[in-house]
């Protein structure tokens, strides 16, 4: 893979850890300690600071900070000028930034623009925020929120369609992927997924291999 690339407007300091083939946009600032994974697309004017973490693949559009205590899992997606807290009580004249509260977005998971997301929050795994939502508490795997406050309202496939449900009670079909997803206890899973990641190589879930999971996860035919 071709080294992390940096626009000659950003700033990285050192010793700030960019993995392969992650490319740094205009204008923006990495600050040293700070980790981005491989594969990485951060837009113009976005800023890392120090202790955050940042998975492989994820997408983070422009105007977008992201402070002490932020957390990123792998495949995630951020929308332009999106906002992460990491301060439920801040005061100007007073200094609570050794009191972050940490913010977790799990894989797969999309930020809408200009959504806000408040601390001490996690985001469940290809979830689904939508534009200009207010999230103030933990949300579900594949979970929609939508509105001020932020609103549970309905599933999302991991390719992001709404998903609606079968003739059978419980069971949800992604139109573009075929993927099987089952709603119990108000808990959401792909089965096809889901199972497969526990099975060796060799072995399917339907049709459907773990080789197979591996190169449609990210996208593939």
């Amino acid at each position: 893979m071709p080294p992390a690339f940096i626009h000659p407007s950003a700033f990285v300091d050192a010793p700030a850890s960019l993995g392969e083939s992650t490319q740094v946009w205009h204008f923006c600032h990495i600050m040293e300690g700070a980790r981005v994974g491989r594969g990485c697309t951060l837009g113009q004017n976005v800023f890392v600071a120090s202790k955050v973490v940042i998975g492989d693949g994820c997408r983070i559009q422009n105007n977008v900070s992201l402070y002490d205590g932020v957390t990123l899992e792998d495949d995630v997606f951020l929308g332009p000028s999106c906002v992460l807290t990491n301060v439920e009580n801040p005061r100007a004249q007073i200094r609570r930034s050794a009191l972050a509260s940490p913010t977790l977005i799990r894989r797969g998971a999309t930020v809408g623009a200009n959504a806000t997301i408040l601390c001490g929050i996690t985001i469940g795994r290809h979830a689904f925020i939508g534009a200009g939502a207010v999230v103030t508490r933990d949300v579900p795997d594949y979970a929609l929120i939508l509105g001020v406050p932020g609103a549970h309202i309905g599933w999302m496939s991991r390719h992001g369609h709404r998903l609606s449900t079968a003739p059978d009670e419980g069971v949800f079909s992604c139109p573009e992927s075929g993927y099987r997803y089952h709603l119990k206890d108000g808990a959401l899973r792909c089965l096809d997924l889901d199972e497969a990641r526990s099975l060796p190589d060799d072995q399917a879930v339907g049709a459907i291999s773990y080789r197979d999971v591996k190169r449609r996860d990210r996208g593939d035919p």
